[in-house]
């Protein structure tokens, strides 16, 4: 028997509870891994809440991050006690995930251990910090750099774009990032941020286009938030679109892309192929300040996940949140 959280949907209704489950009722995987931490991500608080379709098999383990030891493996290239990471996949959506303290999953999800991170340490990035290294890869793979200008990054006080202000900053860009809790100011600029504003300034509608300042830009939360963002870049300039915090629809022109020859830059974590999955750790063991993930990062027991999943969908909590499954 193991602990985990497990979220159901019948007759009487939607709920998430912390249960004893049977090592039987794990779903069919050639790993089995006894889980140190997990995360807490976007997509966890939609599944846990039920505040957005993310669940799409129940009952259901949530948790699209882990961290842990494998137990057993019939898989060739992992065998009992390698330390092992999963991101996405769809684990914790339609395959058990996470929240556990044993997890079940195909081997081919899997990457080892980065040698640079502790398990703890690892889900301090968690998908949102690998998230944040794949938007800083799709920048610099169309031509940006320090000196081509300022970067902003959106939502800057998430766990994302906590990442990505940290990761631009030791690289020599200048960050401007945007965030909605002005008290997070001081702590953004710790992590490297030259000038935070207000993301009212690109909540609202805007103008098709607008006067050219940014080089490049991180956004996690799309609709007029990322419009706006389109029609400030400069010429050339690229966005790399990762997130939905403020929608899913995008009320834009084309302006930007046909007179400034704008790039936007679709960033999916969930389905990436393994080799950019091994670029993007491999980066972050070199382009992250590990001293900077204490900064970003809070730890909770198990328990504490379902309350704290409400308050990440309020906005209400700051970074990364770790996940202790074995307490």
């Amino acid at each position: 028997m193991f602990k985990g959280i497990l979220v159901e949907k019948d007759e009487a209704g939607y709920r998430a509870t912390l249960r004893d489950l049977d090592e039987a009722q794990l779903p069919e995987g050639d790993v089995t891994i006894r889980v140190a931490y997990s995360t807490l991500n976007y997509k966890d608080g939609l599944a846990i809440t039920g505040k957005g379709p993310v669940v799409r098999k129940f009952p259901l383990v949530p948790g699209i991050d882990l961290a842990g030891t494998v137990e057993t493996s019939s898989h060739a290239d992992y065998q009992a006690g390698d330390l092992v990471v999963l991101n996405g996949w769809g684990v914790g959506e339609g395959h058990w995930g996470g929240l556990a303290q044993k997890a079940r999953l195909r081997g081919d999800w899997l990457v080892p251990l980065p040698t640079a991170f502790t398990p703890r340490q690892a889900m301090a990035i968690g998908t949102a910090g690998y998230t944040a290294m794949l938007c800083v890869l799709a920048l610099e793979r169309h031509g940006v750099t320090p000196d081509k200008g300022e970067i902003l990054v959106t939502g800057a006080a998430g766990g994302v774009g906590s990442v990505a202000v940290a990761v631009l900053a030791k690289l020599g860009f200048t960050v401007v990032a945007t965030t909605g809790r002005p008290e997070e100011a001081d702590f953004l600029k710790h992590l490297g941020a030259a000038e935070v504003l207000d993301r009212a300034l690109f909540s609202s509608p805007g103008k098709p286009l607008g006067k050219e300042r940014w080089a490049g830009a991180i956004d996690v939360v799309g609709s007029h938030t990322l419009a706006n963002v389109c029609a400030a870049m400069k010429y050339r300039g690229v966005v790399a679109a990762c997130g939905l915090a403020g929608g899913m629809d995008f009320p834009a022109s084309v302006a930007p892309f046909i007179l400034r020859g704008v790039t936007l830059a679709g960033v999916d974590s969930v389905m990436c192929p393994r080799p950019e999955r091994l670029v993007a750790w491999q980066r972050l063991g070199t382009d992250l300040d590990i001293a900077k993930l204490d900064l970003i990062t809070s730890e909770i027991a198990l328990a504490e996940a379902i309350p704290t999943a409400a308050k990440l969908l309020e906005g209400k909590v700051r970074g990364r949140v770790v996940v202790d499954v074995n307490r």
